[in-house]
């Protein structure tokens, strides 16, 4: 089992909570205004309705506590203090329905749209920001961490605004009754901000490591999962296995550590409170033997002693989450915040905006004409970024050349050499970095992604196929196309043959990542998906690897017709499958040492002719 990648989106060297990071992630809390502030006040009614209990209690008492000193007073009108218990229960449990709606709603609300963020980002970015994390890590990202910042988000606002609510109005309730016990009572408050405080930084480092190794451990399962055949063809269970329990075992003590930390917060709070019930019962029965306050007094101050420590205890268990939501936050943020390094300059998005406005027939969506015609590389190199201690690896280096409408150009030479490459500068997929590449004169910067994305038509050497039918999987690049054209893009590659003898034919459910299908027959689905996007320029990559010769020969046939008048890039190890391309080009050590026709290099009698000598022999020993 490889080591899952995270990156250097780990690497989070804060020790508090940074409040640019909820910032950021309360826009999305902030997109529902009527939900915050409907949120809100069925928060400050709760907590009100509370505080408005012990002070009913409070009359009450002393009013029993004057009838019994003098008998002849009016008995207290019990009804009153009914109809006020009666109402204050009624209003409370309205209360406590509003917030857990409105609570509920912003929650699902805000994850729908982390997730909606997060996959729209994740559409945009280019393929170098994959090349550096594990898929498990991106899928953490918008499963358990959206759902953790979600109900933090929610149900966090709404107990932070409950408390506050309640702290405030008993604490002012108190200081009006007698401010002097009050202030006895409030002087474990100093002890509590000195307790959280202490928690802080070491819940968060806990909760970040947990969050880490949870990532990595995520990236295994897919790994796994995805591997199943490797694994068992090489017998790799039991050291996956130990690798596997390597990290769990880490998970665990990050997680027990974690507990044992909130274990003790929560009894110091707990503890606190105690003190100051200590506090209230101590110094107020002695002002209510020497007649300082009434006994309704004091029982008012032992009802909210007691309940002040709840919102307490409520606030430090959101602390605690909070320290663990932070590091979700960070990388929910990292993720939204990162910008893609491929886009569309100002100028490219200025003239899709007048296009999309005034829009000029025959013109693609950046308002420069359709169609890819001539395409140059003027002294193009590139490097994949340097790791640490190592300088980068130059993949291709000083490749200039032009290739014509229309010519089929094939790529050919060692593994590694760079003709993959080559491949993804031209689709975009990376920036060269030195050199550029030109499109009928015009740098392909200045020309939008979209319409260039939209002008190829890609077939890989292990193509992926969607959960879906082998129709919708062949219309998936051309949505509007018909069930007839799909039809014929089909059978133009070969395909419709084994495609019949599935079950239900066009309509067979390939299963995820095309499970059901073979290797070959997912190139040929792949093959026909492409034809079907009608591009100007096809681009293949070992398209063929996996499929007979026959039907490879189907497939030439098929692309003579499908070819005029398109550029086509062919990768191929299999040199017989490019005999007949425009030219040839020999890839080795990121340069183009050869180029040609078939003829003229096997003339050339260097790199090709070897090649390709070496692969006919082999052909003939196999066939022997």
């Amino acid at each position: 089992m490889s080591q899952s990648k995270t990156g250097e989106e780990e690497d989070f060297q804060s020790s508090g909570i940074q409040l640019t990071t909820w910032k950021r992630l309360a826009q999305f809390s902030r997109a529902y205004p009527r939900t915050l502030w409907t949120l809100a006040f069925f928060a400050v009614t709760t907590g009100a309705t509370e505080t408005a209990f012990p002070l009913v209690t409070k009359y009450l008492i002393d009013a029993i506590t004057l009838w019994q000193k003098d008998t002849t007073a009016p008995a207290p009108e019990f009804g009153g203090y009914i109809l006020a218990y009666a109402g204050l229960t009624l209003g409370l449990s309205f209360s406590v329905w509003g917030f857990i709606r409105a609570a509920g709603f912003l929650k699902a609300a805000c994850a729908s749209d982390i997730r909606r963020e997060g996959f729209a980002k994740l559409q945009s970015l280019e393929f170098a920001y994959y090349d550096k994390r594990a898929t498990g890590w991106l899928m953490s990202r918008l499963t358990s961490d959206c759902e953790r910042l979600s109900n933090i988000m929610a149900w966090g606002l709404l107990d932070v605004t409950w408390a506050f609510t309640f702290l405030i109005g008993a604490a002012g309730i108190m200081l009006a009754l007698n401010w002097k016990l009050a202030l006895w009572v409030l002087t474990v408050t100093p002890l509590l901000l000195f307790v959280s405080r202490f928690f802080q930084k070491r819940l968060l480092t806990a909760s970040r490591k947990i969050r880490k190794i949870n990532s990595t451990i995520t990236a295994d399962f897919n790994e796994s999962i995805m591997g199943v055949t490797t694994t068992k063809v090489f017998t790799r269970q039991e050291a996956n296995q130990e690798e596997f329990d390597g990290k769990a075992n880490q998970m665990f003590e990050a997680s027990v550590r974690n507990a044992v930390l909130s274990s003790m917060y929560l009894p110091i709070i707990l503890t606190l409170g105690s003190l100051a019930a200590a506090i209230a019962l101590i110094k107020g029965g002695i002002e209510v033997s020497i007649g300082v306050i009434s006994l309704g007094t004091l029982v008012a101050f032992l009802s909210y002693t007691r309940q002040l420590f709840e919102p307490l205890q409520q606030l430090a268990h959101i602390f605690s989450e909070l320290q663990m939501a932070q590091a979700s936050g960070e990388r929910i943020v990292e993720l939204l915040e990162t910008e893609p390094a491929i886009f569309d300059s100002e100028e490219v998005l200025a003239r899709k905006r007048q296009q999309a406005e005034r829009p000029t027939p025959n013109m693609a969506d950046d308002g420069l004409p359709t169609g890819v015609g001539d395409i140059h590389f003027e002294k193009v190199n590139f490097h994949y970024g340097a790791t640490k201690g190592k300088e980068p690896k130059m993949v291709l280096n000083d490749i200039d050349m032009t290739i014509k409408k229309g010519e089929t150009i094939a790529l050919v030479g060692a593994t590694g050499g760079g003709k993959t490459t080559f491949i993804s500068l031209l689709c975009r997929f990376y920036e060269p970095t030195a050199g550029r590449i030109l499109i009928d004169g015009v740098p392909m910067k200045d020309r939008s992604l979209s319409w260039l994305q939209s002008e190829f038509g890609i077939v890989l050497q292990d193509p992926h196929l969607f959960s879906g039918t082998v129709m919708e999987n062949i219309r998936y690049g051309r949505l509007e196309a018909t069930d007839e054209q799909v039809l014929e893009a089909a059978h133009l590659v070969g395909a419709t043959p084994f495609i019949n003898k599935l079950k239900n034919a066009f309509l067979f459910e390939v299963g995820e990542g095309g499970s059901r299908l073979s290797a070959g027959e997912r190139q040929l689905v792949s093959f026909a998906r492409a034809l079907l996007k009608d591009p100007s320029v096809l681009v293949m990559d070992e398209a063929t690897s996996h499929i007979d010769t026959e039907t490879e020969h189907h497939i030439q046939k098929g692309l003579t017709h499908i070819l005029k008048d398109r550029t086509c890039f062919v990768i191929a190890h299999r040199l017989s499958t490019i005999e007949n391309a425009d030219r040839i080009l020999v890839v080795h050590e990121g340069r183009i040492v050869e180029e040609g026709t078939h003829a003229s290099l096997m003339k050339l009698g260097a790199r090709y002719s070897s090649l390709h000598a070496h692969q006919s022999l082999t052909a003939s020993n196999e066939t022997w």
